[in-house]
């Protein structure tokens, strides 16, 4: 997997269309299911799909509508946001520094 071949917004647009008759439900039961779905739809390892799974939360494609540190709540839906008000960035690499490693940070757009 190549991080800068990764189209967000496209992947959210899978996750909403293969999840259509329902919203992904409990936050880690949401998250694994929607891992599953990009793992089996672009042919990629759990810990791939996971790491995805993650920047498409962090990056706003995706909401968990509840609060996943309280029980009465954390049984919540997720929304899927695919569309043009979601921030739409080409692609994001979500990667642990290795340990000892520097680890320097540039913005490419400006």
């Amino acid at each position: 997997m190549r991080p800068e071949d990764i189209d967000l917004h496209e992947l959210a647009g899978i996750l909403k269309q293969r999840l259509s008759e329902g919203p992904p439900l409990g936050y880690l039961r949401g998250k694994a299911l929607m891992r599953d779905v990009l793992a089996q739809e672009r042919g990629l390892s759990s810990l791939e799909a996971e790491e995805l799974v993650d920047t498409l939360e962090l990056n706003g494609f995706l909401h968990f509508l509840g609060d996943p540190s309280e029980r009465s709540v954390a049984d919540a839906p997720w929304d899927i946001e695919p569309h043009e008000g979601a921030k739409r960035e080409r692609s994001v690499e979500v990667q642990a520094p290795k340990p000892g490693q520097v680890v320097e940070i540039t913005d490419e757009e400006g």
